[in-house]
């Protein structure tokens, strides 16, 4: 009787180690499937530059080009 409580703790152990196993491997493909699905939102939402934020980025990487053209005529 003892030997046979032991078989069956050592099958369970066993058994019960394979179901850590699935459930990790099913965890990782919910997280890539379904992104949402953890309470993960994916991918960051973008913060989006105000339209004067954006001017001025114009604005600098106009005269950027500008003095690499003078430069440019320069040499």
């Amino acid at each position: 009787m003892n030997n046979l409580t032991r078989r069956v703790l050592k099958e369970l152990r066993k058994e019960q180690k394979q179901l850590k196993r699935l459930r990790e491997a099913v965890a990782t493909l919910t997280k890539i499937v379904e992104p949402g699905a953890n309470g993960n939102k994916g991918t960051a939402k973008r913060s989006r530059l105000s339209v004067a934020a954006r001017k001025k980025i114009a604005a600098a990487q106009r005269a950027r080009w500008a003095r690499v053209r003078r430069e440019k005529k320069a040499a």
